[in-house]
This record gives structure tokens, sequence and C-alpha cells, in this order.
């Protein structure tokens, strides 16, 4: 078990943040810490989610897994007192049983706020840009020896309603066949969508790379046509689990409830990498590259430079596990799923040299497909 206990920090640490400028103890000056991130310390993940400032006081709930499992909780305020702030912390276990005696509360008073640091005595907030955070806290181990663990954090980034993607998405009662022909009604009646957002490298020219691809659905999965013009194919790696992401491949991103949020060693989400052989492989919750075959068939025809991908994509909501049995949803008309396309673009380099994807992605960074499905568009399931 994990005591979090109060220390007071080094006299050369304290050193080191005072060479930046002093800020007043008020909760307007460390609202940069309001926010959902997720990190990881300890061999695990955590959750942290900070409210902003208001009526003297930020909030917080605090969650760490580790094997999919709770391990604990926290409940975290930082608040105004006597001119200057104080964080306070309950703990407890995932029954919910508290760690803590009834009144009792682990406290931080406040040493120092900086522009880009709040310092508390064994804890201290460390702003790296507006959407990674590292926190340290001063833990006493089971032997009673002190140490400062990290805990490194990314920012869910709330994209605005106005730029993310809606497609209408329509059902058929017959499932198209896998053959890369797509002479089926239901393509014939789909609508064409783009595939023209550069998420990684420079925008290819159309003689390089130019997609685009239809949509459909039954109760069954989610049907994608995918129509690429790529001048040159390249799968180096023959084992599937081998830096997949390098080589040629279709990326296809799917969020069954269109709750967006962290992913990427969760299954709150899936990236599925389909290959040119059609292997798939995603990232299972052991953080590591994994076959999810059994989730996604596809065919590919490609004659000359243009390539014609049929892919039937079976969903999951985020209570699968990787070492048992699952059932596909059953889908239905009116339902929202989080959605987003790309391609990977490989001419003949160890790695790639573009990633295409299917909708605008806000900021630098913009090959956050893999980590976070608020980035993600909404299909619309129709009748």
């Amino acid at each position: 078990m994990i005591k979090f206990l109060t220390f007071t920090f080094c006299v050369f640490t304290l050193a080191l943040f005072s060479q930046e400028k002093t800020l007043e103890p008020k909760l307007e000056n460390i609202a940069w810490i309001a926010g959902t991130w997720h990190g990881e310390a300890f061999g695990g993940q955590a959750e942290e989610i900070w409210s902003e400032p208001s009526n003297g006081s930020m909030m917080a709930t605090f969650k760490f897994t580790i094997n999919n499992r709770v391990s604990f909780y926290e409940i975290e305020i930082i608040r105004e007192l006597e001119n200057t702030l104080v964080l306070q912390l309950k703990h407890f276990r995932s029954d919910l049983k508290g760690w803590e005696n009834k009144d009792e509360t682990v406290d931080f008073p406040l040493k120092e706020i900086t522009e880009n640091k709040v310092v508390f005595e064994g804890m201290y907030f460390e702003k790296i840009s507006e959407s990674e955070m590292n926190v340290y806290v001063d833990i006493e181990n089971d032997k009673g020896d002190v140490e400062t663990a990290k805990f490194t954090y990314r920012k869910t980034i709330e994209q605005k309603k106005t730029i993310k993607q809606l497609i209408k998405v329509k059902h058929t009662e017959v499932a198209p066949t896998l053959d890369g022909l797509a002479n089926e009604a239901i393509w014939q009646n789909a609508q064409w969508q783009p595939l023209d957002q550069t998420w990684l490298g420079n925008q290819p020219t159309e003689d390089d790379f130019k997609g685009k691809y239809k949509l459909a659905w039954t109760e069954d999965a989610l049907y994608l046509l995918a129509e690429i013009q790529d001048d040159k194919l390249i799968d180096i790696y023959e084992d599937p689990l081998t830096t997949w992401w390098d080589d040629d491949c279709l990326e296809v991103f799917i969020d069954e409830d269109n709750s967006g949020g962290h992913h990427q060693f969760t299954h709150n989400a899936f990236a599925y990498h389909i290959a040119l052989d059609g292997n798939v492989v995603d990232m299972s919750t052991k953080r590591e590259g994994k076959l999810y075959n059994s989730h996604v068939a596809s065919k590919v025809l490609t004659k000359e430079n243009i390539s014609i991908w049929e892919v039937k994509i079976s969903l999951y909501d985020d209570t699968y596990t990787d070492d048992g049995n699952n059932t596909p949803l059953k889908l239905y008309a009116n339902r929202n799923v989080g959605f987003a396309l790309a391609y990977c673009d490989n001419d003949n380099s160890k790695t790639r040299e573009n990633f295409i994807g299917s909708v605008e992605v806000q900021g630098d960074d913009k090959n956050r497909g893999w980590i976070d499905a608020g980035i993600f568009g909404t299909l619309l399931l129709v009748k």
C-alpha cells in the first residue's frame, strides 16, 4: 500500500523555483491545473480530473489502476485559507472505504507559485505545455523510505463541436461482399467522404497520394469502402507486430459510444491498423501490439496505383478484455459512433513519410488519434 505523507522540499529544489517570478497565492494563478489528465506511475495508469476555480476552491477526483484493476481513489481540494492555499486529500480503497479516519485529511501547505509550478510541501505541479503536466509527490514506501514519485500527465483537450465532423451513414439489409469490386447498391448510393487532412509529414501531391471513402452499416457491423491512390505500396516488415505503423496501411479509429477521451492502453476506443496483407494491429492493455483480426475483415484489390479496400468492422464497448470472451455489439438506427480514418503512406523509407486523416485536428500535434478519441468525428447511423 502506498502512503502519501507531507515533507518539506530540499533547499536546492526551492532555489531552482525561486529563479522564476513568484505569483500571489490565488486560485486564478493555478487555473491551468484544471482539466482531465491521464498519466503513468508505479507501473499503472492514473486519471486526475480538476475543476475550474470557483467559490474559493478547486476540486479533483483521482483514480489509479494497475493490471486493469482499480488500486485506490482520491478526493482532492485546493482551497483558499488565510491568504494562502492548501491542498487536502483523502484516500479510498477500490471499494470506496477510506484509508484515513473520518475527520482526517492529508494536508499539503503551499510553499510557492510561479508561472509554471505550484509548490506544496510534499507535492508540486509542473506545467510542461498546455496539454502536459508533471506531478511530483513525496511517498513513504513499505520499508519506511521516502521517495519522490513522478506522475507524467497529458490533458484531454476538448474539441469544439463546430469542427467535429458529422456523417450520416445509411443502413443496408444486405451486407457488402468483401471482394474489392464495390458493385453493391449501397456503395452506389453512399456519398464519398474526403481523406485529405495532413496529420503527419508534408501535404502529399496528388501523384503521391489521394484518398476517399464511403460507409454503410448492418446490425452486425460497420462497413467501409476506401479508394486509395498511392504511387508506391510498401510492406517492409513480414512480422505484423514489428513497427506496423510505418508500413502502408489503412487505420480505422472506432469509439463505439462516441464518448471521446484517452485510449492509448485501454479499450475506451480502438485504432485498428489494417495492413496490406489483412493483419490488424492495435495496442493492447499490456502496452504492446496485438492482432485483432477477429474484429476487422478486409479485402484490398489493387490495379496500377489505385487500391480499393472493403472492410467489415465489428464494434466492441469499453468492457472489452484482451483475455476474455467478448461479444460484438449490435448496431441500431440513431446511434452515434466516434470515427476517423487515416492512411499511413510510406514511399520506401524506414518510416512513413505522411499520415493523412479524415478529420481536422486542432493544434500542432495532429497525430493524436491513437491516444485521444476526442479528435474523432461522429457517425450517425440512419435507416
